[in-house]
């Protein structure tokens, strides 16, 4: 297991102790370090036409002196470090991902609005970020729909049997591998299949869904193949479901412990990096914490 560490990024909210807690846990099952990191926005960087009496002490950080204190009392801690850092928290929060192996915080901090599901600062982190990124998602969302599931821990991934992401299966495989879960793996697929005939006019194509249920699973197993023999201790079990990707990973989350996702990969014609709609959904409306995992350099 690597030996850089486990960044919770806090600011004092509800949302940032809920994601040191899950921080905390992932420290210890990795054997990793943890880095408390909190990233004051000091007011010029914010609104540089705003004149300031002078920057922050930078000795005085009463959300770290928070933090410190909250976990005072925690047994069997790992090693922790306290970082303050002064600036904008959507570019330097990313920019911790360099030097670490997983990045958690929650989907919401102290500033934005009541309404948001996601944060700028979560957005951007999930979107640039260069390791693994979990966001902690708020108490009280419900989600609708059926999922197969069964009592126990539960690792969720979503796979593209068109397209796999080895990065993403791996980091879901090492998750279950480590909390002792079982791997649910769902792999969606259009349905019904429809094309265009005329513009604006869709017509459904006569195709057998249950062949295409079939190759999709194939697919689907064929590519957890490497993956099984790498962690022969996971239960890893295929579910090619029809409809949307991001409603049966979303009503995968309920009573999961992680649902993991796939950074958008980049695209000639798209070089920019973006979350993807799927992964956005997901962050948006899962009910459990959620993982995006970049891309390996050559896939980017």
């Amino acid at each position: 297991m690597s030996t850089l560490p486990v960044i919770a990024a806090v600011d004092g909210s509800d949302d940032s102790l809920r994601a040191l807690d899950w921080a905390l846990d992932t420290s210890r099952r990795r054997g990793a370090p943890l880095r408390v990191v909190h990233v004051r926005q000091y007011a010029v960087w914010a609104q540089p036409d705003v004149l300031v009496a002078g920057p922050p002490d930078p000795e005085a950080d009463s959300v770290l002196d928070q933090v410190h204190a909250y976990l005072a009392g925690v047994p069997d801690r790992p090693d922790i470090e306290y970082v303050g850092l002064e600036g904008a928290p959507t570019a330097l929060l990313p920019e911790l991902g360099s030097t670490a192996q997983l990045l958690v915080l929650g989907s919401r901090g102290r500033g934005g609005f009541a309404t948001l599901l996601l944060g700028s600062s979560g957005m951007a982190a999930a979107r640039d970020a260069e390791c693994p990124v979990v966001v902690i998602p708020r108490p009280g969302r419900e989600v609708h729909g059926e999922a197969p599931a069964e009592p126990g821990p539960r690792v969720v991934v979503g796979l593209q049997a068109d397209s796999p992401d080895e990065a993403t299966l791996d980091f879901a495989f090492t998750e279950a591998a480590l909390r002792g879960a079982r791997l649910q793996v769902i792999a969606a697929y259009a349905w019904p299949v429809q094309s265009w005939v005329a513009p604006s006019e869709l017509m459904p194509l006569m195709v057998d869904q249950e062949a295409v249920e079939r190759d999709t699973w194939t697919l689907a197993e064929g590519f957890l193949a490497p993956h099984r023999k790498n962690h022969p201790d996971v239960r890893a079990e295929a579910y090619a479901m029809p409809g949307d990707a991001a409603g049966l990973l979303v009503a995968a989350s309920r009573a999961a412990d992680l649902v993991v996702v796939g950074r958008h990969r980049r695209r000639l014609l798209a070089p920019a990096r973006m979350l993807g709609s799927v992964t956005h959904a997901v962050l948006l409306h899962a009910v459990s914490p959620v993982a995006v995992v970049p891309p390996t350099p050559a896939e980017e």
